[in-house]
């Protein structure tokens, strides 16, 4: 975002209607109000694929159907059964939702909707994003630090934070980590209000902001969305069935089922509307649980006020009726409504004048490139620190490895399995680092819904976070402990007593690492359960170090699967070990054997070892091939990983 749009973060008790580029001179008498956002036409479609292999289908499904309405300053409660398709119009009204399937025109006091929507607004997911490793005040610093523009000093920002703090009743527990169990959910789901409230968006929604809390924290929740939209906001939030000291703070109600809209208007009229209908609400009922009774035509609950005095043709009216569905029943009658009408008009008179625009532009962002490399930076070895799951696993599977090999006999274990020789220990270095560094692809499976939300919000783009990210776990998660673990396991061996050889080990060890590492993130940046994916890698790796242990033990591989060598990473690995390890060693005389393309096979006298080492390129280009290898297949692996992620945040 230019210097010039700055003036879109001037706070909101004082900000102006021209303070905002997107908005019309026609718009800002309204403005002054508080924002509007109409939606008119809305139809939402998906491709569902149905069957297996060459039996599969693609159907289209309609979630959303010509779906009108308009919500202002205050509370704007979105309604209905699971599956109804509430969830998805929240998301279409936020800009949130892949735009492929989408028709229909969303419009902010009349004018088109901006392609930098979402950074201008605030969304506050149903499981909350910010980052558990992180305290609160550290969540709402990195919201500030992204969100908010460099022209504002840092005392401005923590000025900001402060008053958030106080205002949403974080204080006690601004300095825990926002994912312990010293915060409870009633703070989390406050700590993500707050960091959507950094920014002081004029238009806040929130999915399910009561989901998993009780009664008396979601009563806190909403009170706490009563006040803020007091200022001017304009809140549009879904829910599923709230108690009604929760209900009769709504100030408009939006019922939805099976994707088509069953009322729309203010939550206080609902009731009348809905006796209108035929359905009167028993008395203590809750209306809440009443207008969902009745979409679920739940008959326990529903007392049909038809009077004795009807005509038998108002009776037969009303049998048809019941003899269709009540969401169809319902959907027309609503359509009839004066509800429906006066909103039509009021629609018209937002949109006359204006001119449409449909597309879906690029997001710009208020901060540069190496601003947010920095703090992602920052944030992902705060992460690193205070993820003891993921960090402490990695460093202590290396640990033991190698103290309870050593207390048992390294040796001993591959002369029984194997046979002695320091060929299988540069075997079983390389099995070590490639099922530890299986794990690499969690780094962006685990922070996916992050990644989304943040970027949507305009925090970052692609480039930084992947870099930010790439590093902090290539660095600490991966260098420091192969690193470590190899140099003790090098003098433990007694592998060549070399100083060249050894760093050339170590490169070629890491090289090994992030080689694995890379090729896991490549399926961590998809869409796929994070399990599949683990096992998927695993299994290929667990399948190339069978084949090179096949070609260790029985001098060579089957003709038909020696193609496969060429795919391995190990096999690049361990070639490039074996001829840092071997090349220069003294060979038994007499004892090698064929010689073709300049590569020998050939017999190694260490003292009473005597082992087979199949296939050694003599020529310098020998290990420089298979670090060249490794290293292309890292960039290759990068590369897609980071074009995953350009095409995942095209498409939410």
């Amino acid at each position: 975002m230019t210097s010039s749009n700055d003036q879109i973060w001037i706070s909101m008790l004082q900000r102006k209607p021209s303070d905002l580029p997107w908005m019309t001179s026609s718009d800002m008498q309204t403005f002054s109000e508080g924002p509007v956002l109409s939606f008119q036409n809305i139809c939402y479609r998906v491709k569902v694929k149905s069957g297996f292999l060459l039996g599969r289908k693609t159907v289209e499904k309609e979630i959303l159907s010509n779906i009108n309405g308009i919500m202002k300053p205050g509370l704007n409660a979105i309604m209905g059964p699971r599956d109804g398709g509430k969830s998805s119009l929240l998301d279409v009204l936020a800009a949130r939702k892949d735009p492929h399937g989408f028709s229909g025109e969303v419009l902010i006091n009349g004018a088109p909707r901006p392609a930098s929507f979402p950074c201008h607004s605030g969304y506050v997911a149903q499981d909350g994003v910010g980052m558990g490793t992180l305290t609160v005040r550290e969540n709402l610093q990195f919201a500030a630090a992204l969100r908010l523009p460099t022209t504002m000093t840092n005392h401005e920002k923590n000025e900001r934070i402060n008053k958030l703090i106080q205002d949403l009743g974080l204080s006690k527990v601004t300095d825990f980590k926002a994912g312990t169990q010293f915060v409870s959910r009633g703070e989390r789901k406050r700590t993500s209000i707050a960091m959507e409230l950094i920014t002081d968006p004029p238009i806040l929604f929130l999915d399910e902001p009561t989901a998993g809390l009780d009664s008396s924290t979601a009563v806190a929740i909403l009170l706490l969305l009563k006040s803020i939209s007091e200022q001017g906001r304009t809140i549009i939030f879904t829910i599923h069935q709230p108690r009604y000291s929760i209900f009769k703070l709504f100030d408009s109600l939006t019922l939805l089922a099976s994707g088509k809209l069953m009322y729309h208007g203010p939550a206080q009229k609902a009731l009348e509307y809905f006796e209108s209908a035929g359905y009167q609400c028993e008395p203590y009922n809750n209306p809440a649980y009443f207008f969902l009774d009745v979409i679920n035509r739940d008959s326990s609950a529903i007392v049909l006020n038809r009077k004795e005095e009807d005509c038998e043709a108002n009776r037969a009216e009303q049998f048809s009726k019941r003899k269709k569905p009540v969401v169809d029943t319902l959907a027309e009658f609503y359509a009839n409504s004066s509800f429906y009408r006066n909103t039509e008009a009021r629609l018209q008179e937002l949109s006359d004048g204006q001119k449409r625009s449909l597309g879906f532009k690029e997001i710009t962002h208020v901060t540069s490139f190496c601003h947010q490399f920095r703090w992602i930076l920052w944030r992902a070895f705060r992460n690193f620190l205070g993820f003891p799951s993921v960090t402490i696993p990695q460093v202590t599977y290396q640990i033991f490895v190698l103290f309870y090999t050593n207390g048992i006999d390294l040796t001993a274990i591959l002369l029984f399995l194997f046979c002695p020789g320091r060929a299988w220990a540069l075997y079983v270095l390389v099995v070590v680092q490639c099922l530890s560094s299986v794990t690499a692809g969690e780094i962006f499976e685990l922070q996916k819904k992050i990644f989304k939300h943040e970027f949507l919000s305009g925090y970052y783009r692609v480039l930084p976070y992947f870099l930010g990210e790439l590093l902090s776990e290539l660095i600490p998660r991966r260098l420091f402990p192969t690193i470590i673990f190899t140099s003790i396991l090098y003098f433990m061996l007694g592998l060549k007593p070399d100083v060249g050889a050894f760093f050339m080990l170590m490169i070629i060890v890491l090289l090994v690492a992030y080689a694995t590492g890379t090729m896991a993130m490549i399926l961590g940046a998809g869409e796929k359960a994070m399990e599949i994916k683990t096992f998927l890698v695993t299994v290929y790796f667990v399948f190339m170090m069978v084949i090179l242990g096949m070609t260790l033990n029985f001098g060579t591989t089957t003709p038909w699967l020696s193609w496969i060598e060429y795919l391995s990473i190990p096999h690049y690995g361990y070639m490039a070990l074996q001829h840092n390890e071997f090349l220069g060693q003294n060979f038994c005389p007499g004892l090698s054997t064929t010689e073709s393309s300049g590569c020998i096979s050939y017999v190694i006298c260490t003292g009473e070892e005597f082992l087979t080492i199949q296939d050694i390129d003599l020529s310098s280009w020998g290990l420089w091939k298979n670090l060249l290898s490794l290293t292309c297949m890292i960039f290759i692996f990068l590369t897609i990983t980071y074009l995953k992620l350009v095409f995942l945040k095209k498409y939410f």
